[in-house]
């Protein structure tokens, strides 16, 4: 058992980078402040299960953004659908190109909360 877990773990390398789903391990990932942006579908059913995760970002400063549709963030991660899904970290190649979107992200979602939720 321990043994066996402990010589899997020990030699693996570096972490492979993954991008996390499912609603528990997302919220999680967040209060721990793991993710470094947050991707939320606009299709939820019913809304109330994703409604409290921009005001969760908003608290943690974590970027957040909503897209068209739960069955897109599935196809990423190989599911019908996903109702959310959270980066923890890009590859060396990509991370000029994350941070550009980051601070996109940043600009139209987290920055524009205030004005966003007067709207509704």
């Amino acid at each position: 058992g321990e043994a066996k877990a402990k010589h899997e773990s020990g030699s693996s390398g570096p972490k492979p980078v993954v991008v996390k789903y499912g609603l528990k391990h997302v919220t999680t990932l967040i209060e721990q402040r793991r993710a470094k942006l947050v991707v939320i579908a606009h299709d939820v059913e019913p809304i109330e299960v994703v409604v409290f995760l921009p005001a969760l970002c908003q608290k943690m400063d974590i970027p957040y953004c909503f897209v068209k549709g739960k069955a897109r963030l599935g196809t990423v991660v190989h599911k019908k659908t996903a109702t959310c899904l959270a980066f923890t970290g890009v590859n060396k190649s990509d991370e000029a190109a994350f941070s550009k979107l980051v601070d996109s992200v940043r600009t139209n979602f987290n920055d524009r909360a205030e004005v966003l939720q007067r709207t509704w």
